[in-house]
This record gives C-alpha cells, sequence and structure tokens, in this order.
C-alpha cells in the first residue's frame, strides 16, 4: 500500500516524532511506499487565503469554497496544495500524526486539511460525502500523543472521552470525505511515563502497522 503521513509536530525529538519515524521504518520494511508531509519542517502555510489561487473567479468578493472549485476546475491551486493533492491521490491509507492541542489538531494540521481537503477536489461541486465520498476506499488514522494521562479520557475522566473528542476528526474530516476509518492509535502522556511505558507504546503501534491491511474500519 501506499502510505501518506501528515506530521505536526514542530520536535524531532519528541515522543510524536519517535512515533512518525516507527511507522515509516515499519512500514517500509513490511513493503509499503511511505511519504510524509512534516509540516513544520515544510513550513507548511496554515492559513487559507487568497494566495491558494493562481487565477481568481471572482476579483470583487472572495469566497474561499467557490475560489476552491474554480481551482480545481482551471488547475490554479498554488504550487503547495497542488503537491499535497498529488500525496493523497497516490496515497492508500492517510495517518494524520500529532500531539492532541485544546481537544483537536495542531493549527498547522487543520490548516493542511482546510486547504488540500477542497471543495471540488475533495467534496462538493457534484461530489458525495461520506459512503459515496471522493476518497472511498481509502483508509485514514489518527496517530496521537497527550499531555494528560489516560484516566483524564475514561467514561469518568474529566477530559471526556477519547472517542467523543476525536470524532470530529474521524468522521468530520476523514469520513466525510469518504476514507474508512481506523481505530486511532493514543499514546497518553508520553512525557510524563517511563521509558518502559514509552517503548510498549512503540512496540504495539509497531504491531499495529505490521497488520495495517488486516485492520477493519470503525463504524459511525
Amino acid at each position: 500500500m501506499n502510505v501518506l503521513i501528515v506530521h505536526a509536530h514542530q520536535e524531532q525529538k519528541s515522543f510524536c516524532s519517535a512515533l512518525k519515524d516507527y511507522a515509516v521504518e515499519t512500514l517500509t520494511k513490511t513493503g509499503h511506499a511511505v511519504q510524509v508531509s512534516d509540516l513544520y519542517a515544510m513550513n507548511f502555510k496554515a492559513i487559507a487565503d487568497e494566495n491558494d489561487f493562481l487565477i481568481k473567479a471572482d476579483p470583487n468578493y472572495f469566497k474561499y469554497q467557490a475560489e476552491q472549485v474554480n481551482a480545481f476546475t482551471k488547475e490554479a491551486f498554488s504550487a503547495d496544495i497542488k503537491t499535497e493533492m498529488e500525496k493523497l491521490l497516490w496515497a492508500d491509507v492517510l495517518i494524520f500524526n500529532f500531539p492532541l492541542w485544546w481537544f483537536s489538531v495542531p493549527a498547522i494540521l487543520k490548516g493542511w486539511v482546510d486547504r488540500v481537503f477542497a471543495m471540488g477536489f475533495a467534496y462538493g461541486a457534484g461530489k458525495g460525502v461520506y459512503e459515496t465520498g471522493v476518497f472511498k476506499g481509502k483508509k485514514g488514522m489518527l496517530c496521537v500523543t497527550t499531555g494528560g494521562p489516560e484516566m483524564a479520557y475514561g467514561e469518568n475522566g474529566k477530559n471526556g472521552v477519547m472517542e467523543k473528542i476525536l470524532f470530529p476528526i474521524n468522521h468530520g474530516m476523514l469520513y466525510f470525505v469518504g476514507m474508512d476509518v481506523l481505530e486511532p492509535f493514543v499514546a497518553y502522556s508520553p512525557a510524563r511515563i517511563s521509558d518502559e511505558e514509552r517503548k510498549n507504546y512503540l512496540n504495539n503501534y509497531t504491531h499495529r502497522l505490521s497488520n495495517l491491511n488486516l485492520e477493519k474500519p470503525i463504524s459511525f
């Protein structure tokens, strides 16, 4: 399979980055092709604005979605967006690798979704969503690190159940464009656990990735 990892962490020595590195190593060893979009290293532009388009449909009134549709029709996206779109078309599996910030993705990753999951390309303008979405047949997965401990995300935890926290990403981003969404991999509070516990997380993630083609999607 072709796997695209979109990585959103500034520090290359972080545990989140270690998960990305282990994913690349494991997937490559098991015969998959891997590309990584390391958003901070790329200095990826998170802001969706008029600079995303080589030409404008309406020079007098800027509506981002309308300009996305126009750019898709006329092949007028900026080079950085076009590059990421080509990676996404190439991929059989999309993995978002990120730390949980304010119960969501970091802004740079949200910006990637805003700009790359463009109307006309990923949905809308006559294209379906969810089970009839553009990327039906592709798989999507989240690899997440948290600051808080696992107990904070349980049924009685103050942060709420992780499944519900990740719902807007799993359902509202990945499934919305038609992907089969796999169970997320969550490493809880890696900065506050032992080396042995971190090693266990890496081993567990390696095992999951080694059997990625056998995983069944979660249901919504």
